[in-house]
């Protein structure tokens, strides 16, 4: 992960100053606030800016309970019954607002998650940094050979990844040198910035400003960590986790509990789980699941 040194100066400038608040502050997230996160190889999330903290999803929740709410309750016990209930609402208390910095064929993926308010930087009116994502050689892998996946499938020897790689880095840097030939050559002034912008690869890096609030985070955190999803995502989505796990620890932990590692399931397999547990024998045949069902089913208990 590279800095420009505007970036960085400005968060040397963030982190210098303070202001005295009546609002609450999460301690973990004060302590993130700013810092840029590294992830893939030039890329990164940092938090501008963010409004709660664990408090402000028991104080939403009572609200809404009314005045008849049992306050010797304990806040942790009510969020793990919210979570646990999918009770959504209370947890939309809290926002947070990130800088982040990703490869094109991320931004697209991310992007369809659209609960969140989004402004990115615009190669119409600036030029966009010679930096590309390449991957890891162990992370090179042939197309998955399993009907109906759309990932990687056995990983490529070390001959066959060195030729990827070079390919990829030729052809970052010759479209790119098309790209600075366009700005700079033809005409007056080059041709224009949007005009230009079209030759360069999926893997060149944007960034954005992101909003979200923290139930709508945690189903993104969810679904793209899962194994299932690309691994690029995967790793911002593991670095939006550390995020929250600082910033609202006793949500964090819920989530983990009754979301993040959780599973559910159909009737038809509760209904399965129970013939098992009486002690019978059933195949996928008898089970009345489908073949991708009862491969799910077999994954969630590991047999």
């Amino acid at each position: 992960m590279v800095l420009t040194p505007e970036q960085q100066a400005e968060i040397d400038s963030q982190r210098s100053s303070s202001a005295r608040t009546h609002r609450v502050c999460s301690s973990g997230m004060e302590r993130m606030l700013y810092i840029a996160q590294p992830v893939l190889d030039h890329g990164f999330v940092r938090v501008v800016d963010y409004m709660g903290d664990d408090s402000a999803v028991v104080q939403a929740a009572r609200v809404s309970y009314g005045t008849g709410t049992k306050k010797t309750r304990s806040d942790a016990a009510l969020i793990r019954f919210l979570m646990r209930h999918r009770h959504t609402t209370p947890f939309e208390m809290c926002e947070i607002k990130l800088h982040v910095k990703l490869p094109i064929f991320v931004a697209r993926q991310w992007i369809r998650h659209r609960t969140a308010s989004v402004n990115e930087y615009s190669a119409r009116y600036s030029k966009l940094d010679r930096e590309f994502y390449v991957p890891a050689s162990d992370d090179l892998a042939a197309q998955s050979g399993s009907s109906g996946r759309q990932g990687r499938g056995h990983t490529l020897d070390a001959r066959e990844a060195a030729h990827v790689l070079e390919t990829m880095k030729h052809d970052n840097a010759l479209a790119y040198g098309h790209y600075e030939e366009m700005l700079s050559t033809h005409g007056k002034s080059g041709v224009a910035r949007e005009i230009a912008r079209i030759c360069l690869p999926s893997s060149i890096y944007t960034q954005w400003y992101w909003k979200i609030d923290l139930h709508n985070l945690l189903h993104f955190i969810k679904l793209r960590s899962d194994r299932h999803a690309q691994l690029e995502i995967q790793m911002y989505a593991k670095a939006l986790g550390k995020l929250v796990a600082a910033w609202v620890p006793t949500v964090w932990k819920a989530f983990e509990d009754y979301g993040l590692n959780a599973a559910s399931l159909s009737h038809a397999q509760i209904q399965l789980v129970k013939r098992k547990l009486a002690g019978e024998s059933v195949d996928m045949e008898e089970s009345g699941l489908t073949a991708r069902e009862w491969r799910e089913f077999r994954d969630v208990f590991e047999l």
